[in-house]
């Protein structure tokens, strides 16, 4: 059972009431109106999902047919599609009304599961990935890896503190790297690895390999191990990790740095930890292990940033 609750108890003052995440631009205005739908759900909590289901990006289409910035079923967008902007028209591809029906959706899950024991938003959440039915059947978060894994991930962004918006230090810097190549060895593992240390994966990676039964790391997952040794939060993806993080000129490069793959911030799949002289430690994927490579390994090189100092509460 996750122990952290993403707002505090009824009565008391919620967690991320005001929108701290980063959002782009155009979306801030709509995830600070939509999350005040209904008391479960927050700004930062819709933003946190936002950016664990597509990365902000509005013409996202999953492997298994979700659609949109919120990325809903064609079926549950039929039923829980709601025109938010009102043009007339419930669109999915529109974040005009995406976003609030997200929200909408979410307070209705909450309806859901409100006798539900645990955690209401926890519980709310495992529901927008799992069901209902799901939850209401386990008495709370669904014994999946995936969900445990989505609520997790959710929670941490929607919690992760503003800070004070500087950067790591270089002593940070050399802490994660001396963590991460303690980890060389270690098997990769879809989905493996949090803050503290290897961890059995989930299913399933684009080529349908699983880490539900590989004790290690991802990528990501390695980069989140390793920093929060630092004392740095960092969020669960790549791509949250991006976000979470500025960018350096080339010039600027120095160790510690992450190195990320993609062709857009949203399409980020891949990040490593640089060490110096164009090479990195990172968790490349299934069937190796954690080892050191150049940053040359993969062609689509898309930026170096460095993780921002927010401190963890606990390490």
């Amino acid at each position: 059972m996750l122990t952290t609750a993403l707002v505090q108890g009824a009565g008391d003052t919620p967690v991320g009431t005001a929108l701290s995440l980063s959002v782009p631009a155009q979306y801030k205005t709509l995830v600070e109106d939509a999350g005040k739908t209904c008391p479960e759900v927050t700004p930062n909590l819709l933003a946190a999902l936002l950016t664990q289901e597509s990365g902000f990006g509005p013409k996202r289409t999953s492997p298994v047919g979700a659609q949109g910035i919120a990325q809903f079923m064609p079926s549950t967008w039929e039923v829980h599609g709601i025109d938010g902007n009102g043009d007339g028209k419930r669109d999915v591809w529109d974040p005009e009304d995406a976003i609030p029906s997200s929200a909408q959706y979410l307070c209705d899950l909450a309806r859901d599961v409100k006798d539900v024991p645990g955690d209401k938003q926890q519980n709310m959440l495992a529901a927008y990935n799992a069901g209902s039915n799901a939850v209401r059947r386990y008495e709370g978060i669904p014994p999946y890896k995936e969900t445990q894994n989505y609520v997790r991930s959710i929670e941490a962004l929607a919690n992760q503190p503003t800070g004070d918006g500087k950067t790591a230090t270089m002593a940070q810097a050399a802490t994660a790297i001396k963590a991460a190549e303690e980890m060389v060895g270690t098997p990769y593992s879809w989905g493996g690895g949090n803050a503290s240390g290897p961890s059995t994966g989930i299913c399933c990676s684009p080529k349908g390999r699983s880490g539900t039964e590989i004790t290690g790391f991802d990528c990501s997952g390695l980069v989140l191990y390793a920093y929060a040794k630092a004392g740095i939060s960092l969020p669960r993806t790549a791509a949250q990790q991006y976000a979470a993080s500025e960018p350096v000129k080339p010039g600027d490069v120095r160790p510690g740095d992450l190195v990320f793959y993609g062709d857009s911030p949203e399409s980020i799949h891949h990040v490593g930890i640089a060490i110096g002289g164009g090479w990195m430690i990172d968790a490349p994927r299934p069937g190796t292990q954690v080892r050191v490579d150049p940053m040359d390994v993969m062609t689509d090189l898309y930026a170096v940033a460095r993780p921002t100092s927010h401190r963890n509460k606990e390490i």
